[in-house]
């Protein structure tokens, strides 16, 4: 199982420097920093040490108590999550803008939950401003903890509260835990075809926010959880891929598709989402493109699928149709689900877990090169200028995706349709479902 470690939940009003902060700790630009109130809009983990502790810090988007606004709405219900969820609670304060009535609120809201609370008054940039700080005192939650995230200013003395107040069995040596391989996973695909949907599902919990209004996860998020069967899963629930075209605030948007395609980089098996009422378009099929360039194993996900009328043969001429559009994919399973009802969502993770297992799988040299010998047996390879190809050996280099070596007189000899028929016949002989092959070629004269 992964390390349990505490969780510390950062809050507070729109822009008063909680994402500068949690970048500053993390080491990395991992939450989207802009001058626009609203841009964190979910929750956002990072695992952080800090004097041989570790712990996942959690940003949150900006609460606005009174706004009835449905995504502000739906931010506030975020970070209500977080802070149950949290061991530790960091308040953050702006001493620029000073003591506000939604910072009152926020507090009240605060001491109900008989958690630890840090009160972070964030912006003290100089020496100059500590006197900014004693009207915080008004609320009532401790002596405030000046800092300045933008000039990491007074970071050190705040981290050293918050591990000072991790419950007791967080501090206790952890007993050794045996290690299990946690699957990367992450959810992508076009705005609006229910990616949140489903990882709420896969999840039981509203992990991310649901709307309907497109490119309402802007952040990629990374959330651990076991599976029934008791597999570990890192999932990353990513901001949808537009056109570039259809993306209306580039500097904002940018981030959002950067991350989505960092989300694929580092995951192990990707799921793309559809929509069942459009099938597979074009940009479907870029997203896809990007899932197999990046050698990753996949699972596509036909979403809404309760919206469809049926009748006996449409699913599996659906899935013909899906597999048809993505003839670069077809080795990919297809799921069909409504993440509205619930139907088959759970199928979702046999599948990933089916196409991690192969994506991981290696055969051995032998039966390799006794696949490879039988196809060029049931058919010759290709002859260029008067020169056959010749196939001298074969080995499997590594896994995720698994890779071969193919010794070779002459690389300029493999035609791709002839590169194409042997790996149908390996994968007829040993599976490989669900993940794409690369070939590398090598040439070596026949003694060498």
């Amino acid at each position: 199982m992964p390390k349990i470690r505490p969780l510390v939940a950062i809050v507070g009003r729109p822009n008063v420097g909680k994402s500068t902060f949690f970048n500053r700790i993390a080491g990395q630009r991992i939450a989207i920093v802009e001058d626009t109130p609203g841009v964190t809009r979910d929750r956002i983990c990072a695992d952080v040490e800090w004097l041989n502790h570790s712990f996942t810090l959690i940003d949150t988007g900006g609460i606005d108590p009174k706004s009835e606004d449905v995504l502000l709405s739906q931010m506030r219900r975020q970070a209500e999550i977080a802070i149950d969820l949290a061991q530790v609670i960091c308040f953050f304060t702006d001493a620029r803008t000073g003591l506000t009535p939604d910072d009152r609120e926020i507090a009240n809201m605060l001491r109900k939950t008989r958690k630890p609370v840090l009160l972070v008054v964030n912006k003290v940039d100089h020496v100059g401003m500590n006197d900014e700080i004693y009207d915080f005192y008004e609320l009532g939650l401790g002596e405030p903890i000046a800092i300045s995230s933008a000039n990491m200013l007074g970071l050190g003395d705040l981290l050293d509260e918050i591990v000072g107040h991790f419950p007791e069995k967080y501090l206790q040596a952890e007993e050794e835990q045996k290690d299990t391989h946690t699957i990367q996973l992450a959810v992508v695909g076009r705005p609006n075809v229910g990616k949140s949907s489903i990882v709420n599902r896969l999840l039981g919990q509203e992990r991310t926010m649901v709307s309907n209004i497109p490119g309402t996860t802007r952040d990629a998020i990374d959330t651990v959880f076991t599976g029934p069967d008791g597999t570990a899963y890192n999932i990353i629930d990513t901001a949808g891929i537009r056109r570039k075209n259809a993306i209306e605030d580039a500097s904002l948007e940018r981030y959002s598709v950067l991350r989505s395609i960092d989300a694929i980089r580092r995951c192990e098996v990707a799921v793309l989402v559809l929509d069942a009422n459009d099938g597979v378009t074009e940009q479907d099929a870029r997203i896809a493109g990007l899932i197999s360039d990046a050698g990753k194993a996949a699972v596509v996900v036909m979403n809404k699928w309760d919206t469809i009328e049926k009748d006996t043969n449409t699913l599996e001429q659906k899935r013909k149709e899906v597999l048809n559009d993505l003839k670069f994919m077809d080795y990919a399973q297809v799921v069909f689900t409504s993440a509205m009802t619930g139907q088959r969502v759970n199928n979702i993770l046999q599948a990933v877990q089916d196409a991690y297992a192969q994506a991981s799988r290696r055969v051995s040299t032998g039966a390799l090169n006794d696949v490879i010998g039988d196809a060029m047996i049931s058919l010759q390879p290709p002859v260029m200028g008067g020169r056959r190809l010749k196939i001298y050996y074969a080995t499997q280099q590594s896994v995720l995706p698994p890779t071969f070596i193919l010794f070779v007189n002459h690389e300029e000899l493999m035609h791709f349709s002839y590169q194409r028929y042997l790996e149908n016949q390996i994968r007829k002989s040993f599976g490989f479902e669900g993940t794409p092959l690369r070939f590398i070629l090598r040439e070596k004269k026949k003694e060498d």
